[in-house]
């Protein structure tokens, strides 16, 4: 006679729910790491219709010698104007960039 009950399905149980949280794992990181060479950006952020930013630009470079603290807010305000409408940013007609 055999005494031992079965007592449920046991530890094979887990084994669906890992491998579907591997898989969903693995979709997720696939996804993430070609967005971010579509995309540009080591974020992804910006999106299928930003423009690139060349970091060499003359706007970048101003963007960056503000966040380091070289010029103060009016001056990068002062150039930027300028910058812009040396190379033509677009605005709307409420003066705001598109």
């Amino acid at each position: 006679m055999n005494t031992l009950a079965h007592a449920g399905p046991g530890p094979w149980i887990l084994f669906f729910p890992i491998v579907w949280a591997v898989v969903i794992v693995t979709v997720v990181t696939a996804l993430r790491r070609f967005g971010r060479r579509r995309h540009g950006g080591p974020g992804g952020f910006g999106g299928p219709g930003a423009p690139r930013v060349d970091e060499q630009s003359p706007i970048a470079l101003l963007g960056h010698r503000f966040a380091a603290g070289e010029i103060d807010e009016d001056e990068y305000w002062r150039r930027l104007t300028v910058l812009e409408e040396q190379f033509g940013r677009r605005t709307d007609d409420k003066g705001r960039r598109r």
